[in-house]
């Protein structure tokens, strides 16, 4: 049996995801088992699932198509009147989300977004939208959450076509040496980009061990923009706010915001973590005190 190099599972996943973002956009029947416009609902998740529920939440809200909350499920108030309840989940045995929706069975409509068909959820939620495609073996996500924000956006009615170009050029590029090997990251995000920097700075934390933060743009300025500094990053997902580079740059510290979707620039950084952690001898895969689904004993 040939033995898999450090991160092959993960670096097969991260570059399948113009692909998957594709096969999302199509799914209309799976897009029409989502909340109706206009309903008010609640996202849930754990971990990288709550991040994305985050960006799902602020991109429905934005567009006018119904009061959207994002919570990790441990955490939920979901007894607030909602029409009904989206579950994100890649393994669909999460403890914390199998609880809630559990708790709310009969009183409040669910819908599972999910990975894996064979899981407990499908038949808990009273909707499974399934997306065994995207499903990974790292633990370390990354195809699975942006394929479900995919399916997210095209929802909205988003065209995805350029976030799936952006993506495709992303990976068909290359980074420097100097952004994979720098000694802190802060990421940064406004509306919907800001789950993306919580996620971002997860991925980096989980693949290779690394000092990450992650904030508000706007809130970025009010204390954190202390510890940048010459070889740190600062990372900004999508639009920047006026004078925030030229701050950031003052400190010795590097501003990175490239000008594309800024799902595709997630995908960078997942390249970026991917070659950090295999620099530093770790492996992405089976990244240190993690397994791929948190099932919490009774």
């Amino acid at each position: 049996m040939t033995e898999l190099l450090p991160g092959a599972h993960m670096r097969e996943e991260l570059t399948s995801q113009p692909e998957m973002w594709a096969r999302a956009a199509e799914l209309r029947d799976a897009q029409a088992q989502l909340p109706a416009h206009g309903l008010r609902i609640a996202v849930v998740g754990c971990g990288t699932s709550w991040f994305i529920a985050q960006s799902y939440a602020a991109l429905r809200e934005t567009a006018g198509l119904g009061e959207t909350d994002a919570f990790a499920a441990s955490e939920a108030f979901v007894d607030r009147g909602y029409d009904a309840i989206v579950a994100l989940t890649r393994s669909g045995t999460t403890t914390e989300v199998l609880e809630l929706v559990e708790s709310v069975k009969g009183r409040i409509p669910t819908v599972g977004v999910i990975g894996d068909p064979t899981s407990p959820l499908v038949s808990l939620a009273d909707d499974a939208v399934l997306l065994p495609f995207a499903d990974e073996k790292s633990v370390v996500q990354t195809r699975f959450a942006t394929t479900a924000l995919a399916l997210f956006r095209a929802s909205l009615g988003e065209d995805l076509t350029g976030a799936i170009e952006d993506a495709a050029a992303v990976l068909a590029g290359t980074d420097d040496d100097a952004l994979r090997d720098a000694d802190q990251y802060s990421f940064l995000g406004r509306g919907w980009t800001i789950g993306l920097a919580h996620e971002a700075a997860l991925k980096m934390r989980e693949s290779s061990q690394s000092w990450t933060e992650s904030y508000p743009s706007m809130d970025y300025r009010h204390g954190p923009i202390a510890i940048a500094a010459p070889g740190r990053v600062t990372w900004q997902f999508g639009e920047a706010p006026e004078g925030l580079a030229a701050q950031v740059e003052a400190t010795g510290a590097r501003f990175v915001q490239h000008p594309i979707d800024p799902m595709a620039d997630l995908v960078r950084l997942h390249r970026v973590a991917l070659e950090r952690a295999v620099a530093r001898g770790l492996d992405p895969d089976q990244p240190r005190n993690l397994t791929r689904s948190v099932i919490l004993e009774a």
